[in-house]
């Protein structure tokens, strides 16, 4: 009966209230929807969302901590604790990172991330001639033990956590991570931190990969083994969204192909011989945040909500904490503009809202500037800032998922798990993550998207402020970070002094070794540990891989 009057009272609204001011005012536009196409109706009502109320709250909502994590992964969340505030960082020379990073932990920072150069990423030392004119550009360059351990010189790695943004040669910077610890006489079991360690999304949208998918999952599968053991506190995968939405999926798609990435890990893992319940408490994901914020928090809230679903249904988890779905937030790069970038201060501050009021467990803030160059000192320190007035001043971290029981955000967050569903039936329909890159399937559904978003830009249809309305002539009046291209130079010097000074005969022993275990099926962690430590440079680990595993080339297919 009050069902029946609700629904009489808004056709009521609806006919009188709402068609009389559409006479004065028409809307904006035809019709309004999100960046995934979900269509917004003027209003929400408790008919909208059912869920809302007491028959659905406890299984659909629920409380925060419990099943199914729909309103954050801890009871109390930010009122215990804020999230990580984990800036992105590193650029030129281990010693000029440190710099930064030093930088920030004085400014209030709560953990690193390490930005990684290209060569780097890709498994290249920075005197490789495939480095050239790359080497400290996108982020650090790390080819030896000895770099990494001038990157962390100085700052004790038991008092922070570190995430590096690193995926096919993500054992080997772990490695190094590992052994710088154990020089400062920190265990490798207190360590903290992350490797991102996803090589299907390189496969979808990066484009930083090496090995073929084989290897590369087998590679992750040992540091999943090795960490559970050994490094019980690190998160061995930061299973990626973020740069699916930056090559112009959808929020729906960013859900939907991230997740099902994930069952692909999950399940590469227990082919391996893994107990689900060994190494699922240490994944965690990464997402983006952009502009729509009641997307972008439904969005949080949605993928909570399917993952645990997906680890105690589909793989019979037992531990709660393997139901949970932590995850960092990035703001969204791609959402930033050359064009007046001091409106980037704002954007960012909205996205990091978002994701704050998503609950997130750890945050960066894009710079204002990073449309233009590599952020300088003063735009970090704003953005670093932007996450402080957030925490420390507006109160939204006063109350566990403060947005709950709003009827468009249920709506929102009940509509994103039912269309990320169907896409992820879809992939499993085509035999999984893997074979739906392979056909090319997921790829062109981003391109699809980032295709239709271009087009509504160019049309007008998306405002972009500052770039297609509300222009003004302008000049760049920002200050631009620039590499110097002298630290190329120094780093071949490095390791050419590296090189004859080491014990040659050891190193070839050692990748003899490698080479020799990367052909078997024992856990090549150790082994990666002990290279690194006797100076077997990156560069030397990868192709001494490569040489077994071979290199990936999208041309020939998976």
């Amino acid at each position: 009966m009050v069902a029946y009057r609700l629904h009489e009272a808004k056709k009521h609204w609806r006919e009188n209230v709402v068609r009389k001011a559409l006479e004065r005012a028409p809307e904006r536009k035809p019709a309004f929807t999100t960046s995934s196409a979900i269509p917004l109706d003027t209003v929400y009502t408790p008919e909208d969302v059912p869920v809302t109320q007491p028959e659905g709250y406890e299984t659909e909502i629920g409380f925060p901590g419990e099943y199914p994590f729909t309103r954050g992964i801890q009871p109390t969340m930010y009122r215990s604790r804020l999230w990580t505030m984990r800036q992105y960082a590193g650029y030129a020379s281990a010693e000029e990172s440190n710099e930064r990073y030093r930088f920030l932990l004085e400014q209030g920072q709560s953990g690193l991330s390490v930005a990684f150069d290209l060569p780097t990423q890709i498994g290249y030392d920075a005197d490789d001639p495939m480095a050239e004119g790359e080497v400290g550009k996108v982020g650090v360059s790390i080819s030896s033990i000895h770099d990494m351990a001038r990157l962390f010189e100085g700052i004790p790695l038991d008092k922070v956590s570190t995430s590096m943004t690193i995926n096919a040669p993500a054992t080997v910077l772990l490695a190094m991570y590992i052994v710088v610890g154990k020089r400062q006489g920190v265990e490798a079991a207190r360590l903290r931190g992350t490797v991102q360690n996803d090589i299907l999304k390189e496969y979808i949208a990066r484009g930083t990969y090496i090995y073929p998918p084989k290897p590369s999952m087998r590679l992750i599968t040992d540091l999943f083994a090795y960490c559970k053991t050994n490094v019980p506190h690190w998160n061995t995968i930061s299973i990626s969204g973020y740069h699916i939405r930056e090559a112009g999926s959808t929020a729906v798609q960013e859900v939907a192909f991230t997740l099902a990435n994930g069952i692909a890990y999950v399940q590469a893992a227990l082919d391996a011989g893994l107990d689900v319940d060994a190494f699922a408490p240490q994944l965690s994901f990464f997402f983006n945040a952009h502009n729509q914020f009641l997307e972008e928090v439904a969005k949080f809230r949605a993928a909570r909500k399917l993952w645990a679903k997906i680890m105690r249904e589909r793989f019979g988890a037992q531990n709660p904490q393997s139901w949970r779905l932590r995850f960092h937030t990035q703001t969204g790069g791609s959402t930033l503009t050359a064009q007046q970038p001091v409106n980037n201060v704002v954007r960012v501050a909205i996205q990091a809202l978002s994701a704050v009021m998503g609950g997130t467990q750890s945050l960066h803030t894009n710079s204002m500037d990073e449309a233009l160059a590599l952020p300088t000192q003063d735009a970090v320190q704003v953005a670093l800032r932007t996450q402080q007035i957030i925490g420390y001043e507006t109160g939204v971290a006063d109350t566990v998922d403060p947005l709950a029981g709003s009827y468009a955000i249920e709506y929102l967050t009940d509509e994103i798990v039912r269309r990320a569903e169907e896409q992820i039936a879809l992939i499993d329909s085509m035999g999984g993550a893997l074979a739906a890159i392979e056909s090319g399937y997921v790829m062109g559904e981003i391109q699809d998207a980032a295709y239709e978003y271009q087009r509504a830009v160019e049309k007008g249809d998306q405002v972009i402020v500052g770039m297609n309305r509300f222009t003004v002539d302008e000049e760049h009046q920002v200050d631009i970070l620039r590499v110097d291209p002298a630290i190329e130079a120094a780093q071949h010097n490095r390791l050419a002094q590296l090189r004859a000074a080491r014990d040659e005969s050891r190193v070839a022993e050692l990748r003899g070794r490698l080479d020799s275990a990367a052909r078997g099926s024992d856990n090549l962690m150790p082994l990666l540990i002990e290279c690194v430590d006797h100076d077997v440079t990156l560069g030397e680990v990868c192709h001494t891989l490569r040489g077994v595993f071979g290199e990936y080339r999208p041309d020939a297919g998976i």
